[in-house]
């Protein structure tokens, strides 16, 4: 009976190291910006997003939790119709705040750039992906 209540105890805790989010169709169009100027593009809002950062007395890996909350936070801006989220403040015990903006397609300078010459590949989108395991 012990055995079988710690294989059972075992297998939760493991399940538990998969949360399965994964992104929304319509956030693979959200970029993330996290140092760029978002002055220019129109405000829609603040996303507080948060997930289990420990597993009984078991922190999760950082990593994972931070990708878990970009992820998150992406899928949330995509149903605001926002094209860009950047943090507002680092992870703190599995909860982040975002910030939600339309940019359409304005380059984001680097945040203290004035230099009016684009960076070499200005304009161009990046994605970024969740991480797979772990």
């Amino acid at each position: 009976m012990r055995k079988t209540l710690s294989l059972c105890i075992s297998a939760i805790l493991l399940a538990g190291c998969t949360w399965g989010i994964n992104p929304t169709p319509a956030s693979q169009n959200v970029r993330t910006v996290w140092s760029g100027d978002v002055s220019q593009c129109q405000d829609l809002g603040k996303i507080t997003v948060s997930v289990m950062n420990r597993v009984g007395p078991v922190d999760r890996n950082q990593i994972k939790v931070q990708d878990e909350l970009q992820v998150m936070a992406r899928n949330q801006a995509a149903d605001m119709h926002a094209d860009t989220i950047k943090p507002l403040a680092d992870p703190k015990d599995g909860e982040q705040p975002w910030g939600a903006y339309k940019c359409g397609s304005r380059a984001i300078q680097p945040a203290g750039n004035n230099n009016s010459n684009p960076a070499p590949g200005a304009g161009q989108s990046t994605k970024t992906f969740p991480i797979k395991g772990g």
